[in-house]
């Protein structure tokens, strides 16, 4: 893998990189913000990972400005900052994920890996196929073509993690899915400890997805959260899952 990192810590970058190097990747540090964005345009890299703070540029306004130009890109946020405000900030912007500091570099490593991961399996073009394609009363959404249509109208505002979220609960409806169990089947990795990104991420997929008569991600208190909509079932659903019987517990 060939990853950029945008971090004026020296020590944090220094950390990283002794860890690249033990897991064979190619890594490339740049300090400033300016410079940073610039390196970032030109080339194509596997993942980019941004302090929030930066000299010249801060890593909110670098992860915009990418996002305007490349949607795909895994994108991997360093920040200090952790109240929910900030975490909604950084996901709206597009970055796909977010590292709290201090972080261990197993941790890292697992959502590189997992960010990674995804981006290599989606194609590199839309296809014109059903094959993935999941239709309910309300919602049309394609895995392939990453498309999203509720009740006929085009959804664009969702970020990758927000639309593989999605699509986890379209492929289970009504199922009850733990916090940690969400982390495991959509970021991707084990569970470290912080599992208020998922909240984060369902809080921003109600704000645009529900209303208060239709919220579709419901809480279930002391387990987690199901996707669930008025109507009785699936009209269509393309890409089959079998049933599950687990029951979850606190």
């Amino acid at each position: 893998m060939k990853i950029l990192v945008i971090e004026d810590n020296e020590n944090v970058a220094s950390m990283i990189e002794m860890f690249f190097l033990k897991e064979g990747i190619k890594g490339e540090f740049i300090q400033d913000g300016i410079a940073g964005y610039e390196r970032a345009k030109q080339e194509q890299w596997d993942c980019l990972i941004i302090d929030w703070m930066l000299p010249g540029m801060d890593g909110i306004s670098i992860c915009r400005k990418i996002r305007e130009k490349n949607k795909t890109v895994p994108i991997i946020m360093l920040t200090a900052k952790d109240t929910e405000s900030d975490q909604v900030l950084g996901l709206e912007m597009g970055a796909d994920d977010y590292v709290t500091k201090p972080f261990s570099p197993l941790a890292l490593m697992a959502r590189i890996r997992a960010v990674t991961r995804r981006s290599q399996s989606q194609p590199s073009k839309k296809v014109n196929s059903n094959t993935n394609t999941i239709e309910t009363p309300h919602f049309k959404v394609n895995k392939d073509t990453r498309e999203v249509l509720l009740d006929g109208k085009s959804v664009t505002n969702l970020t990758p993690k927000e639309f593989d979220l999605l699509y986890h609960f379209l492929q289970h409806p009504r199922q009850v899915f733990s916090r940690e169990q969400l982390l495991d089947k959509v970021w991707g990795y084990d569970f470290y400890g912080d599992d208020r990104t998922v909240d984060v991420h369902i809080k921003r997929l109600r704000n645009k997805l529900g209303s208060s008569e239709q919220p579709f991600f419901k809480t279930v208190w002391g387990v987690g959260y199901k996707f669930e909509e008025s109507a009785d079932g699936l009209k269509k659903q393309t890409e089959e899952t079998p049933p599950n019987e687990n029951r979850y517990e606190n």
